[in-house]
């Protein structure tokens, strides 16, 4: 539904997302030059969705059942441009489809024409673009870590460099995260569990609970990296010393990360 104020000269686009049972609300402020002929609007106004995390789907592999999971559990799921094709097959409905709609498909673009957020430009990737336009508690993302390692990788250094809520990167295999700095994690995991230590910058990591030990060791993406160290089980305790720092950990241990960051699958809602 679009509202339009003739004092304030804008427009308000409001949705719910009744499908999931959601009371999801979205207020976009849009200038009248900010819409084209086809109602998409151009600007970069912030989507907010209040305490809410939000499940974010990139044109990458994904897997339908953690993706249904948590939309089922009560996230608000938007699509990054060519991920609204995955939605669309997978027959779900996002509140928002962000970026500038170079991937997307003909027919899905025209399926969500009513939810489509476009920000042109080949600058930034449309994961970074969604990142500037999402005012939410949180975000779990799908389809940003593969197939393709050049994608995978502008992911994971725009994920270093985001400084706004928690995101959390998920594949069939890891979950992938920044690491807060001068905020400890505290995580259970059984021995023998990976955990990577990735850098994108010079920082140093103080930890407890892992084979081979971190302390000392200043990180850099020229020099030291942690690939591949393991939990030595029980309490696993790390704190990265500065910004950059990505953390690396099997998918199945998602959850502690949303726990560390303050996060829930399923908050109550008024």
């Amino acid at each position: 539904m679009i509202r339009y104020d003739e004092l304030a000269k804008t427009q308000t686009v409001f949705s719910t997302v009744a499908e999931f049972g959601l009371n999801a609300f979205v207020s976009v402020e849009l200038n009248d030059s900010d819409v084209n002929v086809g109602g998409i609007p151009t600007s970069e106004k912030h989507l907010a969705y209040t305490e809410r995390l939000v499940c974010l789907i990139g044109g990458g592999e994904i897997e339908e059942q953690p993706v249904k999971a948590l939309v089922n559990s009560g996230a608000i799921l938007v699509a990054a441009d060519g991920g609204a094709n995955h939605v669309s097959r997978l027959d779900l409905c996002p509140v928002a489809v962000i970026g500038d709609m170079d991937s997307i498909s003909s027919e899905t673009r025209a399926q969500f024409a009513d939810v489509l957020h476009h920000i042109p430009g080949q600058d930034s990737t449309d994961f970074e673009k969604s990142l500037r336009v999402l005012d939410v508690a949180g975000i779990i993302g799908f389809g940003f870590l593969g197939p393709r390692a050049d994608h995978g990788l502008a992911a994971m250094q725009a994920l270093a460099r985001h400084q706004g809520a928690p995101v959390i990167l998920q594949s069939a295999q890891d979950v992938v995260f920044h690491l807060p700095a001068h905020r400890e994690m505290t995580f259970e995991l059984p021995p023998e569990t990976r955990v990577s230590l990735f850098p994108f910058a010079s920082v140093a990591c103080a930890a407890e609970g892992l084979r081979w030990p971190v302390d000392g060791l200043t990180f850099d993406p020229m020099g030291q990296i942690g690939t591949s160290n393991k939990a030595t089980g029980g309490a696993l305790r790390l704190m990265a010393k500065g910004a950059g720092l990505l953390a690396i950990l099997p998918a199945r241990h998602r959850d502690q990360v949303l726990q560390n960051f303050g996060l829930s699958l399923c908050p109550s809602y008024p």
